[in-house]
C-alpha cells in the first residue's frame, strides 16, 4: 500500500450511495473502484487486493459478498439499513467486518474510513510478521532435518549435528540452511 494512496472498491447498486462516496473519497488519498453487480466484484477481488471494500447490504445480497471475501487481507465494511444494525453487526463481527449504518453523515463516515485505514496498516503489519516467522519455521524445519540425517548416517548426536551445520555454514560463508538443504540433498540419496 501506497502511504499515500488508498485503494478502495465499492460494490453497490445505489447510484446515490455511489454518488456520494465517489465525492467524499477522491484522488489522490484514495484510489476508488465502483462497481454495481456483486459478481463482478467477486472476480475483481480475486485478481487484487483493495486496502478498503465498502459493499453495500442490498438486500442480503451485499451480506452474502462481504461474508465470502473476509477472508481476504483488505479491510471489510458492510453499509447496512440502521434497522437491520444490530442483527447484521452481529452476524458479521466474528467475521472481521465493520458495519456502517446507512444512511450516514459524512463526518461519522470519513473517520470510519480513517479507522478502516489504520486497521489496513496494522494487517499489513501482522501479515509480515507472519511471512517471516513461515519463513523462521521453515529454515528450522530444514535444519532439523537435516541433523536427523547426520545423526543417522554419521552417528553423530544432535549437539555435534548442531555444531557441524554451524561451522559449516560460517566456514563456507553460506547460510544454515543452505548447508541443511545440501546435507539433505546428499544423505537422501
Amino acid at each position: 500500500m501506497n502511504a499515500d494512496t488508498h485503494s478502495v472498491l465499492l460494490v453497490t447498486k445505489d447510484s446515490k450511495l455511489s454518488s456520494l462516496i465517489g465525492v467524499l473519497l477522491t484522488a489522490p488519498l484514495f484510489e476508488t473502484k465502483i462497481v454495481s453487480d456483486f459478481n463482478e466484484a467477486r472476480r475483481i477481488t480475486s485478481e487484487r487486493v483493495y486496502n478498503i471494500i465498502l459493499s453495500d447490504y442490498s438486500d442480503g445480497v451485499g451480506l452474502d459478498f462481504a461474508t465470502d471475501i473476509s477472508d481476504s487481507l483488505s479491510t471489510i465494511l458492510l453499509l447496512t439499513p440502521q434497522t437491520l444494525y444490530e442483527e447484521v453487526s452481529y452476524r458479521v463481527e466474528g467475521y472481521g467486518i465493520i458495519t456502517v449504518p446507512t444512511p450516514f453523515d459524512q463526518f461519522n463516515f470519513y473517520s470510519t474510513i480513517k479507522t478502516a485505514i489504520a486497521v489496513q496498516y496494522k494487517v499489513q503489519i501482522l501479515q509480515s510478521q507472519t511471512t517471516k516467522l513461515k519463513v523462521k519455521m521453515e529454515e528450522i524445519r530444514l535444519v532439523n532435518r537435516a541433523k536427523m540425517l547426520l545423526m543417522q548416517h554419521m552417528a553423530m548426536t544432535e549437539e555435534e549435528a548442531h555444531r557441524y551445520i554451524e561451522k559449516e555454514a560460517m566456514n563456507r560463508g553460506l547460510k544454515k540452511t543452505a548447508v541443511a538443504e545440501e546435507i539433505i540433498r546428499d544423505k537422501s540419496r
